[in-house]
């Protein structure tokens, strides 16, 4: 994809700095910056599995022995 990026004079000069020093290019060096921030800030998806076995009064975990007793005997 391809993006227009506008920077204040300041932070266009910095990065041309520190670019030049890394021996990169300043865009190498914003497309790294992004995918960093969208790493950081994104959406985490969750596990499909997360809460599927929810009852109505979920209280599974309390009731444990309760709701088990007898399983597997014939």
């Amino acid at each position: 994809m391809k993006t227009t990026v506008y920077l204040d004079t300041a932070d266009y000069r910095r990065l041309k700095t520190i670019a030049r020093e890394a021996g990169r290019a300043p865009a190498e060096l914003v497309r790294e910056a992004v995918s960093e921030y969208a790493r950081r800030h994104g959406r985490r998806r969750l596990p499909k599995s997360l809460g599927a076995g929810r009852g109505k009064n979920d209280d599974g975990g309390v009731r444990a022995e309760e709701l088990l007793a007898g399983f597997g005997r014939s």
